[in-house]
């Protein structure tokens, strides 16, 4: 059998408003993730991992920063006709941008037009987790079908905040419910639910004809999760596939089958606290399906005047001065001066956080600068009288380029 033709394609174009401050500034998938990464780093290791090696990532909300991450980090070799490249709105199919996530690839038809792939492969930008592209391509080769939807396997008691798959012991999709009160279970688990996470495979020509005819449908919303799976579910032409049946290099008990949304912020800083234990909910040390990226040059992390890190992750160009670091992840070139303490705290790069300073539960965007002897999420209505956000979960986030000063 002949080595099938894939093209993958990367939602990317999200404007993550869960996620302000955020996202005030940058696209969702282009937010810093566990110290040197960013969201989308993690789509992407997947895919190269995975040998899918021509992959065009979707862009529009505020993508300077997520184009420019991706043609510098991610550039592949030509000659062997490898690429990653970021595709923005172009109004291909008339003066808008994209309307939805099935719009954006209808919008984006000369893509599969010049590679004309067997089966594309969609996923989602913003998602922590590890998984084999390639091993769920080949059960939807298997099953026959026209479409498959990745779905990670949850407690039906917290079933009713996801979209829910319904499917028998064949795996075919009899029913996508959109968070329903009495989730179906699964029929070798009953109280377990299937959860979409998002990621489908397609066979080209059922996903162009689909395409076409969602982008005549005016009562459609033009969206994959919303209108283009439901509409091969009710064709009888869509399967699932058990996240738990994929198998990654390298995974830990522990971490495998690991998979978070990170849309919130509470999300995203659990996410990171994941990372942080002595055997972590996701491992960033698994040498064998790396998460890759582009680091920036500096030396290694330095500690002076007795400065220490308990439980965290501090990476290159970090000075920690006499200060106390606990259960945080530190991105490159932070600073922390004498006698400051941060517990569960989330510093992004070239932040600085002076002397006496008591950060708890906080996440620092870039460039931030904490005066000497501020506290910060120690009192939430100090917090938000400053005009900071602070989450449900009393996570206290300052955003980019912020000066935090004792006057407020």
């Amino acid at each position: 059998m002949a080595t099938p033709k894939i093209l993958s394609i990367i939602l990317a174009g999200g404007e993550g408003k869960r996620l302000m401050p955020l996202t005030a500034d940058r696209a969702k998938p282009a937010v810093p993730f566990g110290g040197t990464y960013r969201l989308i780093d993690f789509a992407l290791s997947n895919m190269v991992n995975s040998n899918l090696t021509k992959v065009a990532v979707l862009t529009q909300y505020k993508s300077h920063s997520l184009d420019r991450h991706i043609s510098i980090a991610w550039r592949m070799s030509n000659m062997l006709g490898n690429y990653i490249t970021p595709v923005p709105a172009q109004q291909r199919r008339g003066p808008h941008w994209f309307q939805g996530s099935a719009d954006a690839i209808y919008q984006s038809m000369n893509l599969i037009n010049d590679e004309d792939p067997d089966y594309i492969v969609v996923v989602g930008a913003d998602n922590i987790y590890r998984m084999d592209f390639m091993q769920m391509v080949h059960a939807h080769i298997d099953s026959g079908l026209d479409a498959t939807v990745a779905a990670i396997r949850v407690p039906r008691s917290e079933a009713s905040a996801f979209g829910i798959i319904d499917s028998g012991a064949d795996r075919v999709i009899e029913r996508f419910l959109e968070k329903p009160s009495d989730p179906p279970g699964l029929v070798d688990s009953p109280d377990e639910s299937f959860a979409s996470m998002g990621n489908y495979v397609f066979t080209r020509k059922a996903l162009v004809d689909m395409l076409e005819f969602d982008a005549h449908n005016q009562e459609s919303k033009h969206d994959m999760g919303g209108n283009i799976i439901p509409a091969f579910v009710t064709k009888g032409d869509c399967g699932v596939y058990d996240f738990t049946d994929n198998e990654v290099p390298g995974a830990t008990e522990k971490d495998r089958n690991y998979w978070r949304d990170v849309g919130t912020i509470d999300a995203f800083f659990d996410a990171h606290m994941d990372l942080i234990s002595v055997v972590p909910e996701f491992n960033l040390y698994n040498n064998d399906w790396p998460i890759l990226t582009s680091q920036m040059q500096l030396p290694g992390a330095k500690f002076t005047l007795h400065g220490t890190a308990e439980s965290s992750i501090v990476t290159s160009g970090c000075i920690i001065s006499g200060g106390d670091v606990d259960h945080s992840v530190l991105s490159p070139g932070v600073r922390v001066e004498d006698h400051a303490s941060l517990d569960r705290c989330i510093v992004m790069s070239q932040a600085r956080i002076g002397r006496n300073c008591i950060l708890r539960n906080v996440i620092l965007d870039k460039h931030v600068v904490v005066a000497d002897g501020v506290h910060i999420g120690i009192d939430r209505e100090a917090d938000e009288a400053r005009g900071f956000h602070v989450s449900p979960n009393g996570v206290t986030v300052v955003p980019k380029n912020a000066e935090v000063t004792l006057a407020g």
